[in-house]
């Protein structure tokens, strides 16, 4: 199984650390970080941040020649595990790199995790290293011990790229919709912040979008469980689609307030978000075209429908908004 051990290096100089073990390399075994991740259809060059990458089998240093702006290729001796060890700068607080301070941390693995070429299909596993006293772990991953360790395992790299992280001190609220669970996680809001009432719309907006996509009886949807992991800045808007996951960011004073009687502008519009992106889980992580059946992480995909994905999408989270 291909392994990552992702650990909190240097909190003030925002710096994870990474082991990645490769199991039966290949001869000349490749390894490569994305250049984009999918949902943000722009190439962001994430392996500009990686460095001081080293590799060996056992005790012997293996040689690395770096083949392109974001390819390794190491020198393997025999079918000794290879393990390979490197730093990333993860200073970026939107939803789809890689943040790193002493107050929060965040990640999507497309930032972190070599991809080891030819080896995709196989399962892959992530273990996180110590956390500061009283951070959590949030994310959809399943954890091998069902009960939110730090072990978490994928079915292969594309899954394992599409469950981001969040890890500090945060708010986290639950609750059922069409009988499946999901889970609300807020960092970074002020303390009048009226979670109750965020899990009560969103609950409402999730079970409209369920039925609206598979209707209203005994509706069913194509996750075990769902995860919103909301950043609240002092400014900022946006999201990420994810399998089974989505990341936002929003700014705080658009947060709902413990007594506030009537939504504000700010509240609505956040609540558009949420119902933008929970309709990606089905209109561009399910429903797609063929040219995105398969990503390829080292270049440009290209497509024709982004009319399609972002267009219909922003129709119907105002629709649905309305309706729920």
């Amino acid at each position: 199984m291909i392994h990552y051990r992702i650990e909190l290096h240097d909190l003030h100089a925002h710096q994870y650390r990474v082991t990645l073990n490769v199991p039966q390399p290949a001869a000349a075994q490749r390894v490569s970080l994305p250049v984009w991740i999918p949902g943000s259809y722009m190439v962001r060059e994430f392996g500009r941040h990686l460095s001081m990458l080293e590799a060996r089998q056992g005790r012997m240093a293996v040689v690395l020649q770096q083949i392109d702006k974001t390819t390794w290729q190491a020198a393997c001796s025999g079918r000794a595990a290879l393990t390979l060890s490197y730093r990333v700068y993860a200073f970026d607080s939107s939803v789809r790199t890689a943040f790193l301070d002493a107050t929060r941390g965040f990640f999507n693995a497309t930032s972190l995790c070599l991809r080891v070429e030819g080896r995709e299909d196989e399962p892959h596993a992530l273990t996180l290293g110590a956390l500061p006293h009283g951070w959590a772990v949030a994310t959809a991953m399943p954890a091998d011990d069902g009960k939110g360790g730090k072990n978490f395992s994928a079915a292969d790299y594309d899954e394992l790229v599409d469950h981001p992280f969040e890890l500090g001190r945060f708010w986290r609220g639950r609750f059922d919709a069409a009988g499946v669970g999901h889970e609300f996680v807020v960092a970074g809001a002020w303390p009048g912040f009226d979670g109750e009432q965020l899990l009560a719309d969103a609950r409402r907006l999730c079970e409209t979008q369920i039925a609206f996509w598979h209707g209203p009886k005994k509706p069913r949807p194509p996750f075990e469980r769902y995860v919103f992991l909301l950043n609240a800045v002092e400014d900022g808007y946006g999201g990420l689609e994810h399998r089974a996951s989505t990341a936002l960011i929003c700014a705080r004073r658009d947060l709902p307030r413990l007594g506030q009687t009537t939504p504000s502008d700010g509240y609505r519009t956040l609540l558009g978000l949420v119902s933008h992106e929970y309709f990606h889980t089905w209109n561009v992580k399910r429903l797609k075209p063929r040219e995105l059946a398969r990503i390829d992480y080292t270049r440009e995909n290209y497509t024709s429908l982004l009319w399609f994905f972002e267009g219909f999408t922003s129709y119907y989270d105002d629709l649905l908004l309305l309706r729920a």
